[in-house]
C-alpha cells in the first residue's frame, strides 16, 4: 500500500526541513536499547532531545546504565485493570509540567499511553512506534502517526487515517542489534562456567493486557525440565522484583544448587544473549533479539501470536511452542558455535525510522505554517 511508505527524506527541499524538539518517553524496559541509538542519530541531526521514564520493571535502572539524561516521572500500577485505567491518568497530568518545561514540537514513543494522552490534550503532534498490532489502545491514546515494521502494512493498526502510517525494513530489534559489544566478563560475574549450556529465559508478563495462563504452565514445565538437565544453567531475567520473590517463594528448588541465576542489576541484554546457547521467553522483545543475533529462540507466548513473531517463524528464525510435550521433544540443551564475531553491521531500520521522523516533523511543519 503505497500510502503506507514514506517519502525519502531526501526528496523534501531542504529549505522545508524543521529541526525539531522531540520529546521521547521510555515508558518499558525494552525502549532502553532501542531509543538510545535513535536518540544519538537524532541530536546529530541538529534536534532537541529531552527525555521522561517511568519507573517501571527496570527502565531507570538501564537508562543509567546507557547513561541517558532524563527525568523520573511516575510508575507501574499493577496488573488490575482499574488501577492501569487510573494509573494511565494520573501519569499523564504527572507528566505535564514536564511538557511545560519543555515544550517539545513532536512526542516519541513505543506505545506510551500516558504520553499519548497528555499530548493529544494539548495538541502535540505524537508519533508512536509500534510492533505488535493486537495492542489495546482506547480512543483517547490513539497516536497521531505511527511507524511500523513493513511487515505490518497491511495489518489493522491504530491510526485512523491510514495516510499517517508509515514503515520501515526488518524489526525493532534490528535498530540496535548492532550496538552489540561482546563481553566475556559478564559470564563471570554471574558465576558461570562457559562449559555449560547457556539458557536465557524471560518469564510470561503476567500483568499485560495480552497474558494468558498457558504461557505460566510451559514457563513452569521448562524451568523444572532445565533443572533436572545435566551441564545446563539458565539465567532467568524476571520482569520486577515481585515476580522474582514470586518465584523464590512457590519454587525454591530452583534456586538451590546455582541451576537458575537472577542477575543482581541489570545487565547487557544483547551481550547476554550472545553468550547463550538458547533463549526461551514469554514475551516478545527478548525472542525477537535472539533471532536478530541468530541465537537459537524458543517461544512460550500463547497470547495473540503477532506478525512479526508468525513471520519469524515462517523463516526458522524462531520456534513457537505450543504445548507441554514440545518443552520435551523440541526445545534443544546444546553447545551454540560462538567463535565466529556478531554481525554488527548497521541494518535499514534505524535509517528508515529516522527518516520517517524526520518527514513527519516537515509535513507537521509545513501544515503549521
Amino acid at each position: 500500500m503505497q500510502s503506507r511508505t514514506a517519502q525519502p527524506i531526501e526528496a523534501v527541499p531542504h529549505a522545508l526541513r524543521r529541526r525539531a524538539r522531540i520529546w521521547i518517553d521510555l515508558d518499558n524496559t525494552p525502549h532502553v536499547p532501542f531509543f538510545k541509538p535513535i536518540i544519538r542519530e537524532l541530536r546529530d541531526r541538529g534536534h532537541k532531545v529531552a527525555l521522561s521514564a517511568r519507573d517501571a520493571f527496570q527502565v531507570c535502572d538501564m537508562a543509567d546504565q546507557a547513561g541517558l539524561d532524563y527525568r523520573k516521572i511516575g510508575r507501574h500500577y499493577g496488573r488490575s485493570r482499574f488501577l492501569k485505567v487510573w494509573g494511565l491518568a494520573w501519569r499523564s497530568l504527572q507528566l505535564l509540567p514536564f511538557v511545560l518545561q519543555k515544550r517539545p514540537t513532536i512526542a516519541l514513543s513505543h506505545g506510551s499511553r500516558s504520553q499519548i494522552l497528555i499530548c493529544n490534550l494539548l495538541g502535540i503532534p505524537t508519533v508512536m512506534l509500534m510492533d505488535y498490532e493486537f495492542a489495546q489502545t482506547p480512543p483517547m491514546v490513539r497516536p497521531r502517526w505511527e511507524i511500523v515494521p513493513d511487515v505490518l502494512q497491511n495489518h489493522a493498526l491504530q491510526c485512523k487515517e491510514k495516510s499517517r502510517i508509515r514503515c520501515y525494513r526488518g524489526i525493532k530489534e534490528d535498530v540496535y542489534a548492532c550496538d552489540l559489544r561482546r563481553d566475556a566478563t559478564l559470564l563471570r560475574q554471574l558465576g558461570i562456567d562457559s562449559r555449560q549450556i547457556i539458557a536465557t529465559v524471560r518469564p510470561p508478563a503476567c500483568e499485560a493486557h495480552y497474558h494468558h495462563p498457558d504461557s505460566d504452565l510451559l514457563f513452569e514445565c521448562f524451568m523444572e525440565r532445565l533443572c533436572k538437565a545435566q551441564g545446563v544453567v539458565a539465567v532467568l531475567l524476571p520482569r520486577n522484583k515481585s515476580q522474582e520473590a514470586g518465584f523464590r517463594k512457590r519454587w525454591p528448588h530452583w534456586f538451590t544448587d546455582g541451576k537458575v541465576i537472577i542477575p543482581k542489576e541489570a545487565v547487557d541484554g544483547l551481550n547476554l544473549l550472545w553468550h547463550s546457547d538458547l533463549v526461551v521467553s514469554g514475551g516478545g522483545t527478548m525472542n525477537r533479539e535472539a533471532a536478530a543475533l541468530d541465537v537459537p529462540v524458543y517461544s512460550i507466548f500463547r497470547g495473540k501470536m503477532g506478525a512479526i513473531d508468525r513471520h519469524l517463524h515462517r523463516k526458522g528464525r524462531m520456534a513457537l511452542i505450543e504445548s507441554v510435550e514440545e518443552i520435551y521433544t523440541r526445545i534443544l540443551f546444546q553447545h551454540r558455535d560462538k567463535s565466529h564475531s556478531p554481525d554488527t553491521r548497521r541494518r535499514p531500520a534505524l535509517d528508515d525510522i529516522l527518516d520517517r521522523i524526520e518527514e513527519i516533523i516537515t509535513v507537521e511543519a509545513s501544515q503549521r505554517r
